[in-house]
């Protein structure tokens, strides 16, 4: 198997002429032609010699390759049929190498066995399943941690802070999870064929005690912040026969009503979270 980890703009070009297929914009196809990307990519996601780890829209194998030559075992899940047909071709005897041909965000984790234990992630998300897959994964098992490749309106979504405009539920679910390190722009010269738009390489390291919000309480938090421009006692009062509930779930988590969504921190919503887990 050669150094998939190698190839080139003019080396993806050919395999894809190769292969018949044009790249999907609506799948986002984007692949990475940057071997320095890609070694970037494993040391932001700790990969070591061992570690299970799950990548998230393999493409052409580019990722795929270095990480089985780090010696990780990979699980990988990846929609487009003729990928995973070339996939399994370029990888065939390779035993330490899964692949699921699904929607991620219906596998998240790509059918990874519960006996990998601990392990990682890393991703090359389409912006459109970005957040739907992040919170996929937030809903369960937590890896330790994560290197994702993302658009950069979506990393800066990710790692907002409350009292910006890119502040909004993932950013809370994320943070109460893991620690967001500083995002890495990549030029789209590190694709083939190039973007449109800036991308962003987004380190996260699962925390030493991580919550998991419930999902009452997060939906609870998207129709907040479905309104997130008016005051919290004024979008209670919107939620119909729920609004005395809310209220007082607001005020045992110590959230001021006359504020808006926005500007409420993470650690608030953490405990409006328990709150509501424990129906106070």
């Amino acid at each position: 198997m050669e150094n998939s980890g190698q190839f080139t703009p003019t080396r993806t070009a050919e395999i894809l002429r190769s292969l018949g297929h044009v790249p999907s914009k609506k799948l986002g196809q984007n692949f990475l032609v940057d071997p320095n990307i890609v070694r970037k990519s494993l040391e932001l996601a700790g990969v070591e010699e061992g570690d299970c780890v799950v990548e998230v829209g393999p493409g052409l194998g580019t990722l795929t390759g270095a990480l089985l030559s780090r010696g990780a075992t990979v699980y990988a899940v990846e929609l487009d049929k003729s990928m995973c047909a070339h996939l399994r071709s370029y990888f065939a005897g390779e035993k330490n190498f899964s692949l699921l041909n699904a929607d991620a965000v219906d596998f998240p984790l790509a059918g990874l066995p519960e006996n990998c234990g601990d392990f990682k992630i890393v991703a090359n998300l389409p912006y459109a399943i970005s957040t739907p897959w992040l919170d996929a994964v937030l809903s369960g098992r937590l890896p330790s941690r994560m290197s994702l490749m993302l658009q950069r309106e979506a990393a800066l979504r990710f790692a907002a802070k409350n009292s910006s405009g890119d502040y909004s539920p993932i950013s809370i679910f994320l943070s109460a999870a893991y620690d967001v390190g500083a995002a890495r722009k990549v030029s789209a010269a590190c694709f083939f064929p190039r973007p449109g738009v800036d991308s962003m390489l987004l380190p996260l390291s699962r925390k030493e005690c991580p919550r998991i919000f419930s999902p009452r309480a997060k939906s609870l938090i998207r129709r907040i912040f479905s309104r997130r421009r008016k005051q919290l006692g004024s979008i209670a009062k919107g939620l119909g026969g729920d609004s005395e509930t809310v209220l007082g779930w607001l005020g045992a988590s110590g959230i001021d009503p006359r504020t808006r969504p926005e500007a409420v921190p993470p650690p608030l919503w953490e405990l409006l979270d328990k709150t509501v887990s424990e129906g106070i």
